[in-house]
C-alpha cells in the first residue's frame, strides 16, 4: 500500500505520505461518486487499499490498490508497484471465492506515474484503447521470466500457479489509472469534485470537510473497539457534510419544506395513546397546549424524515443534534427539580413539569441543526418530543421527560403495559 521510503534512507517520510495519500484519495473517489450514485460505498484495508462495495450485500465491486510516487517517471512493468498489487488481488479473490464463479470486481491500480505506451500497463488503461489479450501474453512473459527482479518474484509466480482462463479472467478486470494528482496536487482535485467554488472560505470549508472524514477514517480503520468501528462510509454523507459546510459558509440553512397547519382531531387523536401525550398529561397541560406540541411533534418527525431521505442531513448529525438538544433539556430539568421534595403535592409536581417544559421549548428553540445557520424554531421544539416520545425505551443519554418523577412513571406505564 501507498509507497515505501527510498532506498537508503531512514526517513519514513515517503512511506507515512502513501498512507495519507490513501486516506485522501478515498476521499477524492468517494467525492467523485456523490453526483451520480449516493449509495456509493466505501471501506478501507479489508481486503485492499480501497474497496467500493455492493449498497445491497456489502461485496466489493471495485478493489483499490493506491501508489504515491512524488518524483515523475514511468510506472515499471516489472516494478513492485505491479506486480505487489497483483499478488494482493489475487488473496482477496481466493478469499471472496471469486475464481469459483463469483462476479469479479474492478481491479484498479491508481498511480501517480505514466504507463510508457507499448506497455501491458498501457495496455490495461480505462477506455477504448485497451488490449486485455496482448497486456495478458506480456504479463505471463514477465512472470516467467527467470532474469526477472527477485523483489517481485514471488508474486510472478503466484500469477503464473492461476490457470489459464483465471489469468485472463483476473487481467480482463484489472483497470491501470496512471497520471494520478500527486499529494499536492488532490486538495483541487477534491475541491472540483465537491463544487466547492474559489472564495474567500473555500480552503476554511475544503479543511472542515477533510477534518470530517480523517475522523470517519479512523473509525474505518478500528479493529479493537467495536464502538468506534465504522463499517463502510456512503457517498450520501459526504454529499450531507458537503452541503452543511458549504450552506453554512454561504450563510445558508437546511430548507424546511413543511407547512405548519394545526392538526385535526383525528390526526391528535392517532397520537392519544404515544408517550409523548402521556408525557404531557403527567404535568396536567391542557388540551390546547398538547395539540400545540403535537403540532410541532408531527411536522418536525416529517421534516427530518424527508431530510435524511433527500440526504440534506445525516444520522450521525441528527444524533449530534439530539445529544445538544438533551443537554438543553437537562440544564431545564436540574434547574426546575431543585426544590422538589419529598411529600411535595403532585399539583406542585405538576406545575414544576410544566416549567420544565416551558423552559426546555425556549432553550431548543435556537438550536441549529445545521450549525452557524438558522433552524425553525419548531424543529428543535418537535425533535425534543420525539426524544419524549421514546423514554420509556431509550438509553440514559437520551430518556427525558417533563414530571420531576417522570422516569418513574415511565417504568410503571411498561409494567402496566406488559400485564
Amino acid at each position: 500500500m501507498g509507497n515505501v521510503a527510498q532506498a537508503g534512507s531512514h526517513s519514513a517520510a515517503g512511506q507515512m505520505t502513501g498512507y495519507l495519500y490513501q486516506c485522501e484519495l478515498a476521499l477524492l473517489e468517494l467525492a467523485r461518486r456523490i453526483w451520480l450514485d449516493a449509495t456509493a460505498e466505501i471501506r478501507m484495508e479489508l481486503l485492499d487499499d480501497i474497496e467500493f462495495l455492493d449498497p445491497n450485500d456489502h461485496t466489493p465491486l471495485e478493489l483499490l490498490q493506491s501508489k504515491h510516487r512524488e518524483a515523475a517517471g514511468p510506472l515499471s512493468e516489472t516494478g513492485k508497484d505491479f506486480w505487489r498489487s497483483l499478488a494482493s488481488w489475487i488473496d482477496a479473490l481466493k478469499d471472496l471465492s471469486v475464481f469459483s464463479g463469483v462476479t469479479m470486481p474492478l481491479l484498479r491500480l491508481v498511480s501517480t506515474q505514466i504507463a510508457p505506451e507499448n506497455s501491458f500497463l498501457h495496455h490495461l488503461r480505462p477506455g477504448t484503447g485497451r488490449k486485455v489479450s496482448e497486456a495478458l501474453a506480456r504479463m505471463e512473459e514477465i512472470a516467467q521470466d527467470k532474469d526477472g527482479p527477485d523483489g517481485t518474484a514471488k508474486d510472478r509466480a503466484l500469477f503464473m500457479k492461476l490457470t489459464a482462463a483465471q489469468r485472463h479472467q483476473l487481467v480482463s478486470a484489472i483497470t491501470v489509472d496512471d497520471g494520478a494528482p500527486v499529494m499536492s496536487d488532490l486538495d483541487s482535485s477534491l475541491a472540483k469534485e465537491l463544487g466547492i467554488t474559489p472564495s474567500d472560505h473555500a480552503q476554511d470549508a475544503l479543511a472542515e470537510i477533510k477534518g470530517w472524514w480523517y475522523g470517519m477514517a479512523v473509525r474505518l480503520l478500528e479493529r479493537r473497539n467495536p464502538e468506534r468501528m465504522l463499517a463502510s462510509v456512503k457517498a450520501e454523507q459526504l454529499m450531507c457534510r458537503r452541503d452543511e459546510v458549504i450552506g453554512r459558509y454561504a450563510g445558508k440553512g437546511l430548507k424546511a419544506t413543511q407547512t405548519l397547519r394545526n392538526l385535526s382531531q383525528a390526526e391528535i387523536a392517532g397520537y392519544a395513546d404515544r408517550l409523548v401525550v402521556t408525557q404531557m398529561r403527567w404535568i396536567g397541560l391542557p388540551d390546547d397546549e398538547v395539540a400545540m406540541h403535537l403540532r410541532d411533534y408531527h411536522y418536525a418527525r416529517a421534516q427530518r424524515s424527508e431530510w435524511l431521505r433527500t440526504f440534506k442531513v445525516t444520522t450521525e448529525r441528527l444524533e449530534e443534534y439530539e445529544g445538544e438538544l438533551h443537554y438543553e433539556w437537562e440544564a431545564a430539568f436540574r434547574r426546575g427539580t431543585r426544590r422538589i421534595r419529598d411529600g411535595m403535592s403532585e399539583e406542585d409536581r405538576q406545575s414544576a413539569g410544566q416549567d420544565i417544559l416551558d423552559a426546555t421549548m425556549d432553550r431548543v428553540a435556537d438550536t441549529p441543526l445545521s450549525p452557524g445557520s438558522v433552524t425553525p424554531p419548531w424543529i428543535g421544539k418537535g425533535t425534543v418530543h420525539d426524544l419524549s416520545d421514546q423514554a420509556d425505551t431509550a438509553e440514559a443519554d437520551r430518556a427525558l421527560g417533563w414530571h420531576p418523577d417522570y422516569s418513574r412513571l415511565c417504568k410503571g406505564r411498561n409494567e402496566t403495559q406488559e400485564q
